[in-house]
């Protein structure tokens, strides 16, 4: 991964065919929507809702899902704290050729350190990166526990658990923060249309 950075014998070739005219094609603008909070919040229930929301307006849209990735491209990365920042570093390069292509990228994952959140941000063109904070307290995650994996961070078969005992930097300035209403989370329909209304919004769904 090192070499790679250091390498001086490579150059950008540039396509004819630049974003404009894959906006133009597709009649909306690229960027990513970059889902974070903890294991339990919800993200990859909004990432997909937005998903089907946009699908519904005839816009095109692809959801990088974090444990789904970990399957493919990032299968060989555990969950060190050099190993998250590669995962997120990864994920962030790939949302912006989504992105460049025209496509509304749903990146959806725990990225629990801020200063790596900030690298994806700085890939992309100003205001074409929307952090989505999924603000659900610890409590409310744990007692979802879909997976089971509060249980065994709390018994001590899995280290370096987000939230559990390695910590989770929220957001400082997210373009869209999610929370409960009253000790009540939102329906997942409620929070898409939330995002989806700023995407409208800031002009993202139309060329």
């Amino acid at each position: 991964m090192s070499s790679l950075g250091n390498s001086t014998n490579i150059f950008w070739h540039e396509c004819p065919v630049g974003k404009p005219d894959k906006q133009k094609l597709l009649q909306q603008k690229g960027c990513v929507v970059w889902i974070t909070g903890l294991s339990g919040s919800g993200k990859s229930t909004l990432a997909c809702s937005i998903g089907r929301e946009l699908h519904s307006r005839g816009k095109l849209s692809y959801v990088l899902d974090g444990d789904n990735l970990r399957h493919g491209l990032n299968k060989d990365l555990g969950f060190k704290a050099e190993d998250r920042a590669e995962n997120i570093r990864r994920v962030g390069e790939v949302a912006k050729l989504f992105a460049d292509a025209g496509l509304i990228c749903i990146a959806s994952l725990i990225s629990p350190y801020r200063r790596d959140r900030d690298a994806c941000r700085s890939l992309l063109p100003v205001a074409s990166f929307i952090e989505v904070f999924m603000n659900m307290p610890l409590e409310v995650c744990e007692k979802r526990d879909a997976k089971g994996l509060y249980k065994l961070a709390r018994e001590g078969k899995i280290k370096g658990f987000t939230g559990i005992d390695d910590p989770y930097e929220p957001p400082l300035n997210c373009e869209i923060e999610i929370q409960q209403h009253h000790g009540i989370c939102p329906a997942p329909n409620v929070m898409a249309g939330q995002v989806v209304s700023y995407l409208e919004e800031k002009g993202f769904l139309h060329a």
